[in-house]
């Protein structure tokens, strides 16, 4: 899907924007000559901005509007390295309540809902990006942030919530709850708008048959606005995504060669009308496709695929490049795990060891199981791991996002 020439135009005014503002990506233009794009193939010759090229703007040299006209920032949720800060104006926080109104009504959500915020606010974008977007909609919001389970679910019961926003592993938490308090008939939900990590089809089939709600997938990063920049749309995994707003691409992740419609790769994005601090070909690391062709829910708007992981999500181990999704894969053809499960590398003995822990009920043979995950997992990744099989409910459950791959190999 090559850029537009009204695209091109809204890309060459934010270039003006950032020269003219001598912000951090104004002068690696002005340095490099490039002032303007005529042609699609002039985009694609555009230099590639990385997180790193963000730190190294650390404040405020992202800043491409008048410091006047500047209303918040927003900072980037890593919790290593410097932080990323990202200044917006009125109009563009505006617009990031528009697109998230757009998820909503695209998930079928309206101004009778009632929509209960559990992810966090603060520098992180996410709990106030969804109320913004309920606020625009003109839905009752019930901004509960993170955490501080037992008044969830009262006010939950209480107020009736109709809509839970929230993580994949806060969503389950809260669903393991539910079902053990032996609450769900209380409990009003219709939909959860779920966020901020990437879950697999085993997850998202136990979260909604613990809640008994449709799901919805949003995608979105700091860096471009915050959550709401897409979604899927019912009964599709494909998300929509806003051109009005953004330009995506698709590249291949070494050679960040531009890839055709349907092939898989890393996500990089153009902001077409961001005043605060619009970014050019943003490589995000998330790795998805493009879909061709219109969707049978009639909107106009392009789509992508689920996201599969992050090109930085990566082990190497054995000299093999394995994914945590390739291991998912794997663990969803055995039914009777939960879909927790937790991956530790550790260097013993002069060598790398792969450990995978995960959980079943109690009525299955533990050492037959485990030696069927390691057959299974092996013939996707061509070595054998250690599996650990543990009851349900010994693994580790999150309020915010779950780690999932913990490498001890270089700890002291």
């Amino acid at each position: 899907m090559k850029i537009s020439e009204e695209q091109l135009a809204l890309v060459n005014s934010r270039i003006d924007a950032m020269v003219k503002a001598g912000s951090f990506y104004g002068k690696k233009l002005k340095e490099a000559g490039i002032t303007r794009v005529e042609t699609a193939e002039d985009f694609e010759k555009l230099p590639f901005s990385e997180k790193n090229d963000l730190r190294d703007a650390y404040p405020l040299g992202l800043m491409t509007a008048p410091e006047e006209e500047i209303v918040r920032i927003h900072s980037s949720s890593g919790t290593t390295g410097v932080p990323v800060i990202i200044p917006y104006t009125a109009k563009d926080v505006d617009d990031w309540a528009i697109m998230f109104a757009r998820c909503y009504e695209m998930a079928g959500i309206t101004k009778k809902d009632r929509i209960q915020i559990t992810p966090g606010y603060g520098l992180w974008t996410a709990g106030i990006g969804f109320q913004l977007g309920a606020e625009k909609l003109g839905a009752m919001v019930i901004p509960m942030g993170p955490g501080n389970t037992e008044k969830q679910l009262k006010m939950m019961q209480d107020l009736e919530s109709t809509v839970i926003c929230a993580t994949s592993s806060y969503a389950l938490l809260l669903g393991e709850e539910i079902e053990k308090r032996g609450i769900k008939d209380n409990v009003k939900l219709k939909k959860g708008v779920i966020g901020s990590e990437r879950w697999g089809k085993t997850m998202r089939e136990k979260i909604h048959d613990m809640l008994g709600i449709e799901l919805f997938d949003i995608y979105g990063l700091t860096e471009i606005y915050g959550p709401g920049i897409g979604i899927n749309c019912p009964g599709s995994d494909y998300m929509h995504y806003w051109d009005d707003y953004l330009y995506l691409e698709i590249v291949d992740p070494k050679t960040g060669e531009v890839l055709p419609d349907g092939e898989w790769g890393e996500i990089v994005i153009t902001t077409l009308v961001k005043e605060g601090a619009p970014l050019i070909r943003y490589r995000t690391h998330d790795l998805s496709r493009i879909i061709p062709g219109k969707c049978s829910c009639g909107s106009c708007f392009p789509r992508i695929d689920v996201i599969r992981g992050r090109t930085d999500d990566m082990m190497k181990i054995h000299g093999v490049n394995v994914f945590p999704a390739q291991i998912e894969e794997a663990l969803r053809e055995f039914p009777e795990l939960s879909s927790e499960y937790q991956i530790r590398l550790s260097h013993l003995d002069g060598k790398d060891t792969m450990r995978i822990y995960v959980e079943t009920n109690g009525h299955v043979d533990f050492e037959d199981i485990s030696r069927r995950i390691a057959a299974s997992v092996k013939s996707k990744i061509g070595f054998t791991p250690i599996v650990k099989v543990v009851e349900e409910g010994v693994l580790p459950r999150s309020e915010k996002k779950t780690k999932r791959v913990i490498d001890e190999r270089y700890e002291e």
